[in-house]
């Protein structure tokens, strides 16, 4: 397939959030993919702790205004966007006052993790997929960084496997070393059902759902791993290699685009 449209569904960016390993290649790679030729799309959480402001940051009207229903419960979606100007480059947030207006990213000023981060990451998810939908703007390649951007392999597969956006797609995944330590709670398999997921596509998260699970799942229905850390855990290394998707192994700071931009190119062959 002619590859020409790269989907990028990040935890975090730099400069919306401080300078990490995540939010430098999230801010780094799309500007970089662009400069290849292709077209981009990037989405992030809008964390409260992101200066609207400051960023510039302003609400899209015409794609705010949906309810997603999670645990029957309804949350509204609203849809921000600001532009990395030296990059030439726009950058879509997910917002919802209930998951999104806490002045923190994952965890509190105790450095606790939020009991709702499950939630927050179905919601984030579907959120990036209802407004793409809504854009009718259709990736030929996902790529996902970070754990709350885990479930878009298994929704992209199965509940929107046949949706015209979404049925020709490839995903990418890729891991990295930046693990919580809350399990998520124990109805997240019910919470995180949509039409079209299965009993058996969850299998994955068996028994407390942690880290290590949560990245399995995103493995499973994922076109290609890419190895986001170079000290990622061992047991994801090998849970990578085991699933005989194509799998990208660490690159520098140096190489990671111009190797990136030939995966995308390599699972849509």
């Amino acid at each position: 397939m002619q590859l020409n449209k790269v989907l990028f569904i990040s935890q975090e960016i730099f400069p919306y959030l401080p300078e990490s390993e995540i939010s430098t290649i999230c801010r780094n790679l799309p500007q970089g993919i662009q400069d290849k030729g292709r077209e981009i799309r990037t989405f992030m959480p809008k964390y409260g702790n992101i200066n609207e402001r400051r960023n510039q940051l302003h609400e899209v009207i015409r794609l705010s205004g949906m309810n997603l229903i999670i645990d029957d419960n309804d949350f509204p979606l609203i849809i921000k966007v600001a532009s990395i100007q030296a990059a030439r480059m726009q950058v879509y947030f997910i917002d919802n006052d209930d998951f999104f207006q806490r002045k923190f990213t994952v965890a509190d000023a105790n450095n606790v993790e939020f009991e709702d981060n499950d939630e927050r990451c179905i919601f984030f998810v579907r959120g990036v997929i209802e407004t793409v939908r809504k854009l009718r703007w259709i990736p030929d390649v996902v790529h996902c960084h970070g754990w709350i951007s885990a479930l878009a392999p298994l929704y992209i597969k199965r509940a929107f496997a046949d949706d015209p956006c979404f049925r020709d797609t490839k995903v990418v995944y890729s891991a990295y070393n930046n693990a919580f330590q809350q399990p998520f709670r124990p109805l997240f398999k019910r919470k995180l059902m949509l039409d079209g997921v299965e009993e058996p596509d969850l299998e994955d998260l068996q028994g407390d759902i942690d880290f290590a699970s949560l990245n399995k799942l995103a493995f499973r229905f994922s076109d290609g791993i890419i190895q986001g850390s170079p000290d990622l855990d061992p047991q994801l290394i090998a849970a990578a290699e085991e699933s005989k998707k194509p799998f990208l192994s660490y690159q520098d700071a140096d190489s990671y685009i111009d190797k990136y931009n030939e995966f995308y190119d390599l699972i849509c062959e």
